[in-house]
């Protein structure tokens, strides 16, 4: 059985998923979590402790289901990691919907909130860094800030095209299609001189 911090970090996707960062009340959340309000206080004192802690959360499982590989499996080319990496955010299981669209609320609510905002800028500046040394991996000679660059731009479009899918926008096949496409775009830039 996961901890009840586990527990409740849970939860809080869940309830932001479905309701936006607004929409969290401590005592939906200790519903959903089947916790009571006293122990969700005891272990994130407030609320912008239970967002800041989703969020470590949130970018955590979506390490998890990006990197995880059968340990029997081939090791896989810096390409393949590359493409599994973002491609794996697009994917139509209710972990991934439930964690981008948690993400797009706290993205959209840090607009208003300073604390969120520094809080998702840091937790956005490590994604471009571990996507910029993926793309290292595959064009070891590019130049840093072009690997920044790029990671930047594929990083954006990657929570544009999950939005658009999240919201009906397109299918997750065309979303997918179109990520590859971008990577294949990037990359072909990183090659030139």
């Amino acid at each position: 059985m996961a901890s009840r911090s586990a527990q409740i970090l849970e939860a809080a996707a869940r309830v932001i998923a479905r309701r936006g960062v607004r929409g969290l009340r401590v005592e939906e959340l200790a519903e959903e979590a089947g916790v009571s309000t006293g122990l969700i206080y005891y272990h994130f004192k407030d609320r912008t402790g239970i967002l800041r802690h989703t969020l470590e959360f949130i970018n955590d499982r979506a390490e998890r289901y990006t990197t995880a590989q059968d340990a029997e499996a081939e090791p896989l080319s810096p390409r393949e990691e590359l493409d599994r990496v973002l491609l794996l955010e697009l994917q139509d299981a209710p972990e991934v919907r439930e964690n981008s669209t948690a993400w797009g609320e706290l993205r959209a609510s840090a607009v208003f909130d300073p604390v969120l905002r520094e809080d998702l800028a840091r937790a956005t500046l490590v994604w471009v860094q571990e996507v910029a040394a993926l793309l290292g991996q595959v064009q070891p000679l590019a130049p840093a800030a072009t690997l920044a660059a790029a990671a930047e731009r594929l990083t954006a479009l990657l929570e544009g095209l999950s939005m658009r899918w999240l919201s009906g926008g397109l299918t997750v096949g065309h979303a997918r299609v179109l990520m590859a496409d971008a990577i294949e775009v990037e990359l072909t830039r990183l090659r030139q001189p």
